[in-house]
């Protein structure tokens, strides 16, 4: 495990020498600045844990340094030393923004405690902080706007499963809030005290996975210079999210559901297995009985997950909601901007109703954005949408008319429509054969008839 990383500001060699060293043995990471001026810019530069600086230094004294680290770096604790009687000048530090300050001579076991002490303090504001974002993003997410029939269904669903234990399951295209819908589950339930720990499986090659979600032991591969705690230890008592599952190597698939089936994980080269307590939250865009057909995702693994299945619908069948999004984006984009845009133009929401919106929740938002920049009016125009929108034409099934001319087969109906109805559910083939109310083997005929079937 990385060992807490401490700075050390005295302006005498021997004297950062020697804490080095005495707090190295007592599981710390010193690194020393032999001024204020110094130590400001390592600050600047690195992360640490805590800083200890000395309060008579020439030059900057500890009192100022203190004064401008925590204006600088107000989340990183300072512990002031100062030689015995120098209580007065203590007591400033304090009233400044120091953590805490001890007298000389002192016990670097004293220390040592004072800065695990101070270093606690520093993740529990973190960790408060974190809290308080994640709740404010997930109550009050832009996933939730809107009164469509769908995703009043969609919030019902996360009230109902939110207290529960077992794991998720949400499925949904790409961009349409499955981390946002797993941080709501979370914020909601008992343990939104405890972490939320989200991993892509897709985004981490095949080879570090095991270590991303495990652990790993120290020497376990050549990089390997020290243990590592994985993702699974890091949610302990919280919220695991799976991102992107259906991506997940077969190789890995069934490691993760044997550690699901026991509720421990053996990091990678190590040789004992450690129990985990974290709720998983699992989500995909793949159709993964599809892929369980095709044998690339285990039939197991989806029962293991798949014990209670939220599904986030696209964009474009969530009706008015559309515009109820498109409206919140231009406020948030507008304060961002500084540019004051108010809404949109009668003709800009009628574009945005008829676009089918593959990129979903995600693609709005960039697209309000970008109109907001482009425009030179209080209201976004038509002018100011991306040219793929502007031009966009609505499918339709059957083209209207009494030219018997204009009209076609039954067959040429059936496979417009199908291919429609694969449009709307994002091409999700178990959906579409639920609302064509037809089995999956015979959607599959047809897709293949039409040159729609698997690649």
């Amino acid at each position: 495990m990385t060992l807490p990383r401490v700075l050390v500001v005295d302006d005498e060699q021997s004297m950062c020498d020697v804490l080095q060293a005495d707090l190295g043995t007592l599981g710390f990471s010193v690194d020393t600045a032999l001024s204020g001026i110094a130590a400001l810019a390592l600050l600047r530069v690195h992360d640490f844990d805590v800083v200890v600086t000395d309060l008579n230094m020439r030059g900057m004294n500890g009192l100022e340094l203190c004064e401008r680290s925590v204006s600088n770096r107000p989340d990183v604790p300072v512990v002031v030393l100062t030689a015995f009687g120098s209580f007065d000048t203590a007591i400033t530090a304090i009233r400044v923004g120091a953590y805490d300050f001890i007298t000389k001579p002192f016990e670097v076991e004293v220390l040592a405690v004072v800065l695990r002490r101070a270093i606690e303090h520093r993740r529990l504001r973190a960790e408060v902080r974190r809290l308080r974002e994640a709740v404010s993003s997930a109550l009050k997410g832009e996933l939730f706007l809107g009164e469509s029939t769908v995703m009043r269904h969609v919030a019902e669903w996360v009230d109902r499963v939110a207290s529960a234990d077992a794991p998720v399951l949400i499925t949904g295209e790409s961009g349409t809030g499955k981390e946002v819908l797993a941080k709501a589950l979370h914020a909601r339930s008992p343990r939104r005290d405890r972490p939320f720990v989200g991993v892509n499986c897709a985004a981490i090659p095949e080879a570090l996975l095991e270590s991303e979600l495990f652990g790993h032991a120290k020497g376990a591969f050549t990089d390997a210079k020290g243990p590592r705690v994985g993702l699974f230890a890091q949610a302990e008592g919280g919220t695991l999210f799976l991102d992107e599952l259906g991506d997940m190597p077969p190789t890995m698939q069934a490691k993760l559901l044997r550690a699901l089936q026991d509720r421990k994980v053996r990091p990678l080269g190590g040789v004992e297995e450690t129990a985990f307590d974290a709720r998983i939250v699992a989500a995909t865009n793949r159709d993964l009985e599809a892929r369980i057909s095709e044998g690339s995702f285990r039939e197991d693994l989806l029962f293991r997950l798949d014990v209670l299945r939220i599904e986030l619908p696209p964009l474009r069948s969530r009706g008015q909601d559309i515009l109820f999004l498109a409206q919140r984006f231009i406020e948030v984009a507008s304060k961002r901007s500084g540019k004051p845009v108010s809404g949109m133009s009668p003709e800009v929401a009628k574009k945005l109703m008829d676009y089918a919106w593959p990129g979903n929740v995600r693609e709005l938002e960039n697209v309000i954005e970008r109109a907001v920049v482009l425009t030179g009016f209080e209201v976004i125009s038509v002018g100011d949408l991306p040219d793929r929108i502007q031009s966009y034409t609505a499918r339709h099934v059957i083209v209207a008319g009494a030219d018997p001319e204009e009209l076609v087969t039954l067959d040429e109906v059936e496979r417009r429509y199908i291919e429609r109805v694969m449009e709307s559910v994002g091409s999700n083939k178990v959906r579409a054969a639920q609302v064509l109310g037809i089995d999956r083997a015979t959607l599959y005929r047809k897709l293949d008839r039409y040159g729609k079937g698997p690649r």
